[in-house]
């Protein structure tokens, strides 16, 4: 499995500061979002929105990607790609610029339309990939634009329901409506019934390690490994630490000061939780946390 992965997962980062992590790698599943700067609208009428479908499925064929999910909302969008070729980052600059350059000639404006690079989320497919399709398509509902998602025009709720088909017919629907049936007609009927039947009060997206994979510990950890780039400092703390252990499991076993103050170091010094985090979890004060990392780091 490492010597599979180090030759398939590849790093890309956005600045020599804070870096965004990439990882990339044939059939990855992604939530993939992009926001108009300053929370502007990057769609503004129904012309706009048929020109990204057309500029996402030139994307799809041109690097050989499947979609699962789409919903265009007024000042983002919501993608659900899979990659077998592993080719994420490349496929996305073209269809983000390729759209820009559309929308600003149309529009008769200058600058940068999205706000800064996509947002990529590792799915794990047999996990969440199911409740992400429902979560993305309910997006308009949830915004309060529509009471029902077959009401909306512009997400793949419909084609997938079987409600109405795009002449292109490229969104990939198989996988989602064999997991309700092998009879087509039954996985829509079951598949409309899985969408309008959620409460939506819980965000999938709370469950995500590092705002980077949503997944389980054994999927996270074949994708980036326990501590393995804790040391690089470009990458934002967040996602360093995407497969540290809780705070509950490294005080588990502190029964005296001294396995207290232990855990307390190596909490703060290997695995990247902040002293406020740590004085929060144990109830002791931050002064005191300080106190006690300092008192051992020059004992060290």
């Amino acid at each position: 499995m490492g010597s599979y992965l180090e030759f398939w997962h590849n790093f890309h980062y956005a600045s020599p500061m804070t870096r965004s992590l990439r990882i990339e790698y044939p059939g990855a599943v992604y939530h993939v979002t992009a926001r108009g700067t300053g929370r502007q609208n990057i769609f503004l009428n129904d012309s706009d929105r048929t020109k990204f479908l057309d500029r996402l499925l030139m994307t799809v064929c041109r690097h050989n990607w499947l979609y699962h999910a789409y919903c265009l909302m007024s000042n983002h969008y919501h993608l659900l790609l899979e990659t077998p070729d592993g080719n994420l980052s490349v496929g996305m600059k073209l269809l983000n610029s390729v759209y820009a350059q559309y929308f600003n000639h149309s529009h008769d404006r200058t600058g940068h339309l999205f706000q800064g690079r996509f947002k990529a989320i590792v799915v794990e497919k047999d996990s969440y990939l199911l409740e992400l399709c429902r979560y993305i398509v309910l997006n308009p509902v949830r915004s309060g634009i529509v009471k029902s998602p077959d009401d909306y025009k512009w997400s793949s709720y419909r084609q997938t329901a079987g409600l109405y088909q795009r002449e292109d017919n490229l969104l990939s629907t198989e996988w989602i409506l064999s997991q309700f049936g092998f009879d087509k007609f039954t996985a829509e009927r079951e598949y409309i019934l899985f969408v309008n039947d959620s409460d939506d009060t819980v965000s999938p997206f709370e469950k995500t390690r590092g705002h980077l994979i949503l997944g389980g510990e054994r999927f996270a950890e074949s994708l980036v490994g326990s501590d393995q780039y804790s040391d690089l400092l470009e990458v934002p703390r967040n996602q360093r630490f995407l497969n540290r252990p809780s705070l509950k499991y490294l005080f588990a076993c502190t029964s005296d000061r001294f396995s207290r103050n232990k855990a307390i170091y190596t909490a703060h010094i290997k695995h990247g939780y902040s002293q406020q985090e740590i004085a929060k979890h144990s109830g002791i004060h931050y002064s005191t946390i300080s106190k006690i990392i300092k008192n051992l780091e020059n004992n060290n």
